[in-house]
């Protein structure tokens, strides 16, 4: 591999999550007034491991996801509660002020890519 590719490799990777998971709770699904859709929801994660005892532990770990336009009308109309999700994206930072004025962060996941996992193909 040359030092081209590899920073073209590289810098692809720079930014990029990749998640299977199961969906937390209904999607809220917004239409801006373009028209374009987005829809916020969460995945949850689970790691299994053994402690120090050899007693199994499931860590499981919430993640933020938004998506737009084709994305999200695709999770607007198939995806609920439960469902089983791989999804690919990147991490989006951003700051709001809530009702007393406090500035508030939050970690989002952008979708870029969405594969529903353990349901049936799905035919318009």
């Amino acid at each position: 591999m040359d030092g081209d590719t590899k920073f073209k490799t590289m810098y692809a990777l720079k930014n990029k999550v990749q998640l299977i998971g199961n969906i937390g709770n209904a999607p809220e699904v917004k239409t801006l007034e373009s028209g374009k859709k987005m829809v916020r929801f969460s995945v949850a994660t689970n790691e299994v491991y053994r402690n120090a005892k050899g007693e199994k532990i499931t860590e499981t770990q919430w993640h933020n996801l938004v998506a737009w336009g084709k994305i999200a009308e695709i999770v607007e109309k198939y995806l609920d509660k439960g469902k089983e999700i791989a999804i690919e994206g990147k991490l989006i930072n951003r700051s709001y002020n809530d009702k007393e004025g406090n500035k508030k962060y939050i970690t989002e996941i952008q979708v870029n890519e969405l594969l529903m996992l353990g349901a049936k193909a799905i035919n318009e």
